[in-house]
Formats: C-alpha cells, sequence, structure tokens
C-alpha cells in the first residue's frame, strides 16, 4: 500500500526525487513551503505522513497534536541533538539531514505503521481532552536516554458548579501535605475562574501555568523551568511551589491538554503530590459548534483529571449542593471512566440538612446517591475560612484549632498519620512486654 506524504523545506532539492525514485512504500504528493501549508494540506485528508525538512522550531506539541488528530504521522530532519532532544519531547520522531533516501523511506513507514497500530511496538494512547482522542503520535525510534519516570503522584480536586469549595480544599491539601513533609506543587487549572492566587495572597499577573504550557508547547520545558516558574509559598509548617492560574477566563486558549500533560510529568518528576484545582465543567462537545481543530474549552479540566492518580469530588452539604453533586458524578463517569473520585461533602452543618448532619448525609446518599461511598465531611466553619481569605493565608496559619482544618488534614494525611500511631504503638508494646 502506498504511504502518501507532504513534504516542508527546499534545503535539500533531492529529498523528494529520491523518495520518488524508490518505486516504493512512500509516495510524495505535495510539497510546502512552510508549516501553515503543511497544516491545511494535511487537515484535507491529503497525507499520511509528513516530512518536515526545515523550520522544525515552529513544531510544536499543539500543531502535533493538530496533525495526529488527522491522522499524519511527522519524521523531521535535523542536525543539531538539542533541537532532536526537543523534537522527541513534543513527540516528533528526527532524523538526520543527510538521511539516504531509502532509510527515511523505511522511518517513513515504520512511524505511519506504529502510528495506526500496526506496527511492532505500537501503542496507542487517547484522551478526551483531544480533538483527535483515537489517535496519537509514536517515535517511529525511541529517544536515547529516555527520561526515568517521575515519581510524583497527581491528586485532582473537582467538583460540580456551584463553588462547593474545590480551591479551599486544594489549597489547604497543598499545604498540610507541604506540613507533612512532602514535595507539593499546587497547580490552578480552572480555566473559568482561577483563583488560587487570591487564596494564597499571591500577585496573580504571571499566571504561572500558562507560561510553563507555553514552554512545554515548544519542547522547552525542564525541570530547572519548572521550578523557576512555580512561585514558593512558605508557611510556618512547611513550603510548596504554586503554578498560579490563568488572569482571565478569557485565556483559557492557554491551557491546552497536550501541553498540560506536558507540565503535569515534568511536575511529576521533581515533586512528591501535584495537587491540581480543576474547573467545574466535564463537556467534551464543543466539536459539535467548532471544526475539530479548534481547542477544547475545557481540555485542561478534562486532561487533570485523566491523568490524576487520586480524585476528590467535593460537594456543598445543602439541598442544592447534593443533587448537584450527584448529577456532577454521573457526568464524571461518563467523561473519565477511569476516574474513582473520593466523594466529600463540604460546609456541614445541622442547619441545612438537620440534626445529625453526617448521619442524614449518610442516609440520604445510601438511598439516593450512586454507589459512590461518601468518605468526607468537612464542617461548616466560616470564621476560620473568613479569616484566612481574609489574610490571604492557609487555615493551618490562620486557624490551626479549627474544625475544618483538622477535617482537611485527616482527609488527607489520614494513612500516613496512622501508619505513624501504629509503629509508635507497636514500639511501646514491645517495650512494656519487656518490662
Amino acid at each position: 500500500m502506498s504511504i502518501p506524504v507532504i513534504t516542508v523545506g527546499q534545503s535539500r532539492e533531492d529529498l523528494v526525487g529520491g523518495l520518488e525514485r524508490l518505486h516504493g512504500p512512500v509516495t510524495v504528493v505535495r510539497r510546502c513551503a512552510e508549516l501553515p501549508e503543511l497544516l491545511a494540506a494535511c487537515q484535507s485528508g491529503l497525507a499520511r505522513a509528513a516530512v518536515v525538512a526545515e523550520g522544525t522550531e515552529g513544531l510544536t506539541s499543539s500543531l502535533v497534536d493538530r496533525l495526529s488528530a488527522v491522522g499524519v504521522a511527522i519524521i523531521a530532519l535535523t542536525d543539531n541533538a538539542e533541537e532532536a532532544a526537543r523534537l522527541r519531547t513534543i513527540g516528533v520522531a528526527s532524523a538526520l539531514t543527510g538521511v539516504d533516501s531509502a532509510d527515511l523511506s523505511d522511518r517513513i513507514a515504520e512511524a505511519v505503521a506504529q502510528y495506526t497500530g500496526t506496527g511492532p511496538g505500537a501503542a496507542l494512547r487517547s484522551s478526551i481532552a483531544d480533538p483527535g482522542a483515537a489517535l496519537k503520535p509514536v517515535l517511529a525510534e525511541p529517544p536515547a536516554g529516555p527520561e526515568k519516570p517521575g515519581r510524583g503522584r497527581v491528586i485532582a480536586v473537582w467538583g460540580p458548579a456551584g463553588a462547593p469549595g474545590r480551591t479551599t480544599l486544594a489549597a489547604n491539601m497543598a499545604g498540610e501535605l507541604a506540613a507533612d513533609g512532602k514535595e507539593v506543587i499546587l497547580v490552578d487549572a480552572d480555566s473559568y475562574g482561577a483563583s488560587i492566587a487570591a487564596v494564597l495572597g499571591l500577585l496573580d499577573e504571571s499566571a504561572g501555568l500558562a507560561q510553563a504550557c507555553r514552554l512545554a508547547d515548544q519542547g522547552l520545558l525542564d525541570a530547572a523551568a519548572l521550578e523557576k516558574i512555580a512561585a514558593p509559598v512558605v508557611t510556618k509548617c512547611g513550603t510548596f511551589r504554586v503554578l498560579t492560574g490563568i488572569t482571565r477566563a478569557d485565556r483559557w486558549t492557554e491551557l491546552r491538554a497536550p501541553a498540560l500533560g506536558l507540565v503535569l510529568e515534568r511536575a511529576r518528576q521533581i515533586a512528591d503530590i501535584i495537587v491540581v484545582d480543576a474547573g467545574f465543567c466535564l463537556e467534551a462537545d464543543e466539536e459539535l459548534s467548532f471544526d475539530t481543530m479548534a481547542p477544547r474549552r475545557n481540555a485542561a479540566t478534562l486532561r487533570s483529571l485523566e491523568v490524576a492518580d487520586t480524585v476528590f469530588a467535593v460537594g456543598a452539604a445543602d439541598p442544592v449542593g447534593v443533587p448537584r453533586l450527584v448529577r456532577g458524578l454521573a457526568e464524571l463517569t461518563e467523561a473519565v471512566p477511569q476516574a474513582s473520585p473520593i466523594v466529600v461533602m463540604n460546609r456541614v452543618r445541622s442547619s441545612s440538612v438537620g440534626r445529625g448532619p453526617e448521619r442524614q448525609l449518610r442516609d440520604a446518599w445510601e438511598r439516593f446517591g450512586p454507589a459512590t461511598e461518601l468518605k468526607g465531611f468537612l464542617p461548616y466553619d466560616a470564621g476560620a475560612a473568613d479569616a484566612a481569605l481574609l489574610g490571604g493565608a492557609l487555615l493551618l496559619e490562620a486557624a490551626p484549632d479549627s474544625p475544618l482544618r483538622h477535617a482537611i488534614r485527616e482527609l488527607v494525611c489520614a494513612s500516613a498519620q496512622q501508619k505513624r500511631k501504629s509503629s509508635v504503638f507497636s514500639s511501646t508494646a514491645r517495650r512494656r512486654m519487656k518490662d
């Protein structure tokens, strides 16, 4: 079967001629002068592969994602080792500019075979946050010296519309984990109403997450760059880093799924835990009103939930918030089937649900709620929450003895604390037995 190929660049006039003289599986169907022309041609369904002979610096993660959505594998020609490493980061296979035509033809065929899942070692990754969810490029050759997988764990905090307390929970989770000795990065990925910076009393003009996504899109985000962008937040109990959110909701296009995925991968390499404050909206139907290549408004939320190791779903404990959470969990299951959320009720108080609020909520949940179990209850503590917000501080500083602070700490640090208690108890018991 012939593989239609589009080439970009005029740096090697013999490139096209050499491929055509082979009479092999590769057929050059069009020569393009620059990348925009290449993109337009590929979107028309003209090619299965693209060879970028010059202008590789214009290749970004978003552009690669757009080409992958229409089923096009990419081979870039470069003699620069740093550029080749950058291209591997964004999912582009590379070859030397002096590559033999027969060798290049084989690489193109291999890239297409791996891309479509028909070649050896093919592995496809899908994501509902991507325009081409079922198509994902795979490198034609393994990168030299693959990066060590990050040790970090991603925790996403999600909740339905109506301000159920996502940001408060995420920020205080990060603070409690840092106080527990963990290396923590807090990420504000809410593309509708980013507010982590305001909660922590930070200047948010920089939009740290947008900066990190821009570098990731270009394949230039490394651990050192991420550490420089993430602002440190120092508390009396520990320090963690923050990637602040976009300063205006109309900047949502800067938080594209491919770039955000790379940011979270880098964050795993430098932190023990990454806490993501995700947006509320899970809709993925923009393709009904936009071209399939259009960016997705909710891509940041969906990608955060897809890559998360743990998802906390928080809802308000009142007659409006509970039904919203029930409906939201059904949407979450449909949008991100692999998510197994830990459900938390926030602002629990007897005045909104009756006497014995936790019991009332559990009974109602068992009768009318989904199969997902209620795992946590956060008490209504307006005084402590207001004091923290007014001071631009966390509960561990503004109200360290508040019931809300202790409930959040127990929620996120319970396992670690339990292990400590068990070890102490064991050692104490051993000493008593010896006595």
